[in-house]
């Protein structure tokens, strides 16, 4: 059974950090690339970080997020990261993990919501101001 398990959401002040893991099954991390997507209370999901599945990851992320948001991932823990520094109260939204619904290639990411088939139950975050 496919599972993704979010966890390290949870309620931080304007300016603070927080990291999310995501941990998976091996069947559906290896050769997944991984993404990491949030959807804010009347909002559309919205793509926020990528990453491949080679251990030179090459990752991807959302205009909104660069400088600020680092995704990461650890192959042997079949466990995908997201770090989460200068959080603004934009950023205020459940967050959900994703896998890719195929097997790809070492270096493919990408922020094409239909191309993730595996998602977890989300994790809140909530940034006051």
């Amino acid at each position: 059974q496919v599972q993704l398990v979010e966890s390290g959401g949870g309620l931080v002040q304007t300016g603070g950090s927080l990291r999310l893991s995501c941990a998976s099954s091996a069947r559906t991390f290896s050769k997944s690339a991984m993404g990491w997507f949030r959807q804010a209370p009347g909002k559309e999901r919205e793509f926020v970080a990528a990453i491949s599945w080679s251990s030179s990851s090459r990752t991807n992320y959302a205009d909104s997020v660069k400088g600020r948001f680092t995704i990461s991932r650890d192959n042997a823990k079949n466990t995908v990261y997201l770090q989460m520094n200068s959080l603004k109260p934009d950023d205020t939204a459940d967050y959900y993990c994703a896998a890719t619904s195929r097997s790809v290639g070492p270096y493919y990411t990408t922020n094409v919501i239909n191309e993730y088939g595996y998602w977890g139950q989300g994790t809140q975050v909530t940034v006051s101001s």
